[in-house]
């Protein structure tokens, strides 16, 4: 795709969706995890800080901590364990990887609150 070309608005429409994390997409993302995890033959606790890692080394974007950390914490996932986890894997991935994880994280909770504010706006208006 050329510099001319532009991206069809119902294909950004559907990024969006998924770069803001919109609810029917976690939904589909929160099913995948769970179809996985079945699969993964670890259990949950290991399996979620695996990904968590996995996350960290990829600079993941906030919508997908925001996945992944909702389904870690219903795991009993501890921050301790998450810390644990981030020192663990430091010299392997570079402490700006570390950062960058801790920044997406905190602003995954602002997504989340977001999210949030919005749903509780929307299903408080009269219809």
């Amino acid at each position: 795709m050329n510099s001319d070309q532009q991206i069809p608005s119902d294909l950004q429409e559907r990024l969006h969706e998924v770069a803001s994390a919109h609810p029917e997409i976690l939904t589909t993302l929160f099913q995948m995890t769970q179809d996985n995890q079945a699969n993964a033959g670890l259990d949950p606790q290991t399996y979620h800080l695996v990904r968590l890692a996995a996350l960290a080394s990829a600079y993941a974007p906030p919508a997908s901590w925001l996945v992944n950390l909702s389904r870690s914490t219903a795991e009993q996932v501890s921050s301790e364990q998450l810390i644990g986890m981030f020192v663990a894997i430091a010299p392997l991935i570079g402490t700006a990887r570390i950062v960058s994880a801790a920044g997406n994280i905190l602003r995954a909770f602002g997504l989340a609150y977001s999210l949030d504010e919005t749903f509780n706006e929307s299903s408080a208006s009269p219809m």
